[in-house]
């Protein structure tokens, strides 16, 4: 190709009719992308947020609905001398500005007392084990209170009076009072030692002393003489009271054969 032909293709009307559209394209690309995206994103635009504090919600949603903001609820807690469901905590903080449509975060006052679940720390754990424990979870402790047993051990939890158990509901406002051993045993838990009881026959009164039946021994058996003529033979023993049968008269005659 000549260099003639080459400068007279850059003198032609078709090709600089494309660069020209094709620059406009370029161009208003950059003009969409600039402020369209300031558009879409209200790019300089900011709106200061309504201070809805310890409203109703209801009130709160519609104060920020005419603010061209959201609203939406969070999470909840308990105040007791709010109202239920006012709003006690929102985010972003009143006064700060920010684009339409943002989203505004709400706590909102529960209707009811929440309740807390006792752990498992009755007969369980020590006095401070307990304590930290139940401090760590949100309830309200009271004094100790002090019964016989070892030392610093938890023996219950008393809430109103009452007994309560490892996974009962108590309310947040219900103080719990330990009750923690004092070290001391308790009388209840001592031994008594009693005499034993033992019953007599045939008799109608109970005692503790040994009884015993009185036995009379036999009588031993009257020995005869071996002769007449054993002076220094000891004389037989004299017959006892209880042989009632015999008369004196034969007490006599026994005498004088021994002579």
């Amino acid at each position: 190709m000549k260099a003639s032909e080459f400068i007279n293709k850059f003198k032609s009307s078709y090709l600089w009719g494309n660069l020209v559209a094709m620059g406009l394209v370029v161009v208003l690309i950059c003009l969409g992308v600039k402020y369209g995206i300031d558009l879409y994103t209200h790019h300089g635009e900011s709106i200061p947020i309504p201070n809805v504090l310890h409203k109703s919600f209801d009130d709160a949603s519609r104060i920020l609905d005419d603010a061209g903001l959201q609203v939406v609820v969070s999470d909840t807690g308990y105040v007791k001398t709010l109202p239920p469901n006012c709003i006690l905590e929102q985010s972003p903080a009143p006064g700060e500005r920010v684009k339409s449509g943002h989203v505004i975060r709400v706590t909102i006052n529960a209707s009811h007392t929440p309740t807390l679940t006792i752990p498992d720390v009755i007969d369980n754990s020590s006095m401070r084990e307990a304590m930290a424990k139940l401090s760590a979870m949100g309830f309200k402790l009271g004094e100790p209170q002090f019964v016989p047993g070892e030392q610093d051990w938890v023996y219950g939890i008393l809430v109103r009076g009452r007994h309560v158990v490892a996974g009962d509901k108590v309310s947040i406002e219900d103080k719990l009072i330990i009750q923690v051993g004092n070290g001391r045993r308790d009388a209840a838990d001592s031994v008594d030692y009693i005499d034993p009881v033992f019953e007599e026959n045939g008799a109608g009164t109970e005692s503790g002393d040994d009884s015993f039946e009185e036995v009379t021994a036999p009588e031993p058996a009257e020995s005869a003489p071996e002769s007449s003529g054993q002076s220094g033979h000891a004389p037989s023993p004299r017959p006892s009271a209880q042989a009632g049968g015999h008369s004196s008269s034969q007490h006599q005659s026994s005498t004088e054969v021994v002579e």
